[in-house]
């Protein structure tokens, strides 16, 4: 069995993966593509931590609550990201719908109208 070392590396590729599908498609709220790119940021910083956190207290990171917690704020920041980037395309195609709907009405008082006179 792999150590979890190599299984973290190597989950990075399917990952990347996944980012740059989401990117080529286009159709990925932008907010919510920088949230998934945080994670990245997220990783990135974890493992220099983790690392410290090994050398400076002989713990791994997950028992240094100081330097988990600051490791953390950027993993909740990417999701915050990513909700807040699919909650305004979600508000964003509502409104649309609700526009379009507002239209067509309108046109079909404006064409009853029109037979009537």
């Amino acid at each position: 069995m792999p150590s979890k070392e190599t299984l973290f590396a190597l989950s990075l590729f399917p990952y990347l993966g996944f980012l740059w599908f989401l990117t080529r498609s286009g159709q990925t709220p932008r907010l919510a593509l920088i949230g998934f790119y945080m994670t990245l940021v997220f990783v990135a910083v974890t493992i220099p931590i983790g690392i410290y956190a090994q050398v400076a207290y002989g713990e791994s990171l997950a028992n240094v609550d100081f330097l988990h917690g600051g490791a953390e704020v950027f993993l909740t920041l990417s999701n915050v990201l990513v909700l807040l980037g699919f909650r305004q395309a979600i508000q964003q195609k509502q409104q649309a719908i609700a526009n379009q709907s507002k239209k067509d009405s309108e046109n079909q008082t404006d064409t009853g109208v029109a037979d009537m006179g």
